[in-house]
């Protein structure tokens, strides 16, 4: 479902203010790099699912 450099959009910004998250390993976690600040954050996928907004 989640591709690698792949853009997504999360409902609540982060603490930066940005909304985008770049895909940067998939698997079972998918780890995340904030847009903003980059920061990089791991998330399970079935919890990303219920974060998400929209992908590009």
């Amino acid at each position: 479902m989640y591709e690698l450099n792949q853009i997504v959009e999360t409902k609540k910004p982060h603490v930066c203010g940005s909304t985008k998250w770049k895909v940067i390993r998939t698997g079972a976690s998918i780890k995340l790099e904030c847009e903003g600040c980059k920061r990089v954050i791991m998330l399970d996928s079935f919890e990303l699912d219920k974060r998400i907004k929209k992908t590009k």
